[in-house]
């Protein structure tokens, strides 16, 4: 079983810049496609960033230019630096781990953090 801890969300201004953390409990993070979703109120959850074992990462055009996904190994975190935030950015987001082998697939969630954009 795999857990993940989100950190870093709140509140902010439009045009601020927020970093959000995720930190795994499991030795072989290393080997896990990271993500990043979130959910608005009355929305359904979307995937704003990912980065896979390999560190390829991927952006939703609606973040591409501001949000940056990293990962650091040794710490067993990813993080999602997101920078130049609009009202519309607010949302729970939440960090997701996943890996496929021969047999199944793994995956699991974070509780998920709040953030707010407005002024």
């Amino acid at each position: 079983q795999v857990q993940l801890v989100e950190s870093g969300g709140g509140l902010v201004q439009p045009g601020g810049s927020l970093r959000l953390s995720c930190a795994a409990s499991v030795s072989t993070f290393s080997i896990y496609d990271m993500g990043w979703y979130r959910q608005a109120p009355g929305k359904q959850r979307e995937l704003v960033a990912s980065i896979t074992s390999m560190s390829t990462t991927d952006y939703a055009d609606s973040v591409k230019g501001r949000f940056t996904i990293s990962r650091d190994n040794a710490k067993k975190t990813v993080f999602l630096q997101m920078n130049s935030l609009k009202p519309e950015d607010t949302a729970v987001y939440y960090c997701n781990a996943n890996r496929v082998s021969r047999v199944r697939t793994y995956e699991y969630w974070g509780q998920g953090t709040q953030v707010s954009v407005s002024s």
